[in-house]
């Protein structure tokens, strides 16, 4: 499978709505192959314009390497003729060029740069850090501004000049004036992606930043919802975006705030609440418990009631 250019993949992920698929997991915690295949073509069958594999709500934290490779290489297999493929790179910089490498060669459409395990670093370690994996690959690299790896704009200005394939910033911190100086220094330049717990809750405030598409998890087990309300978003449809969140998201992340490591929790279980196939997440997350299991089913049934 050829290459995407970096270009493109910038062009294809300012394109529309991104999303993370869970990954599913048997009784004992080992990949479930064939539940994975069944939900990655469910959501191939929806417009989304990116598919982020193995990524933070596919529990790429909790996957061995070898695991990582295999769920990228089976995402591809079953959808990637139809949505690009995005891989995760990570841990510390040697595993990350050995995951980008691995990306390339399964056919990725690109690369997404989660932050350095555990430690702090300065700006020079990271933008180094940033530098020797986007030299490794061809692909077109998403750095993932957050936690311990967040880029100064002088940094990113280094890094625009050394690295043509570094094409996007997935923001997951949150920075309202790291943002604005981003789209005014760059515009044109770096692809910006909302990457907040579930970002619709920051979609529309977002998009006057230039940041025109982000990572639906509630797209993961309400596709149609989650396309309805980007939709509105685009076209800054206030008083529909707001109705969506008053109904459906703001109760979502209520639920979704009660325990740490919920974000991806409770998209499993959104899984269940609409008879999808799903499973548990692994150790260190756990399980949302049944009564808010059954708050989560009242949410899904008030989306599904939400006209188009």
């Amino acid at each position: 499978m050829p290459e995407t250019a970096p270009d493109a993949l910038a062009h294809r992920l300012s394109a529309g709505l991104l999303s993370f698929p869970v990954t599913h997991f048997g009784p004992g915690y080992e990949l479930d192959e064939p539940a994975y295949r069944e939900h990655l073509g469910w959501l191939a069958q929806h417009d989304v314009a990116a598919l982020f594999a193995a990524g933070g709500t596919g529990e790429y934290f909790s996957l061995e390497t070898a695991e990582v490779d295999r769920v990228v290489r089976i995402a591809i297999d079953e959808v990637g003729a139809a949505v690009p493929i995005v891989a995760p790179a990570g841990q510390g910089t040697a595993t990350a060029v050995a995951q980008a490498r691995a990306a390339a060669r399964a056919g990725a459409a690109g690369l997404l740069l989660f932050p350095p395990y555990l430690t702090e670093a300065s700006q020079e370690g990271l933008v180094e850090h940033v530098r020797t994996v986007c030299r490794a690959t061809g692909l077109g690299v998403v750095f993932y501004q957050r936690a311990n790896a967040r880029l100064s704009i002088d940094s990113l200005a280094r890094l625009a000049d050394d690295c043509p394939n570094l094409v996007a910033v997935k923001d997951g911190v949150g920075d309202i004036e790291f943002m604005t100086r981003l789209r005014a220094r760059f515009e044109g330049r770096f692809t910006t992606i909302g990457g907040l717990p579930t970002a619709e809750t920051f979609a529309l405030p977002y998009l006057e930043l230039g940041v025109v598409t982000y990572s639906s998890a509630l797209f993961n087990f309400l596709p149609a919802f989650a396309l309805e309300f980007h939709a509105a978003v685009v076209r800054r449809d206030r008083d529909e975006v707001y109705r969506r969140l008053r109904e459906v998201v703001l109760p979502y992340t209520e639920l979704r705030d009660r325990r740490a490591g919920y974000a991806v929790s409770i998209v499993k279980a959104g899984l269940a609440a609409v008879g999808r196939p799903t499973s548990r997440v692994r150790p260190p997350l756990t399980d949302l418990v049944e009564h808010e299991v059954d708050e989560l089913r009242s949410i899904v049934e008030r989306a599904a009631a939400v006209p188009a």
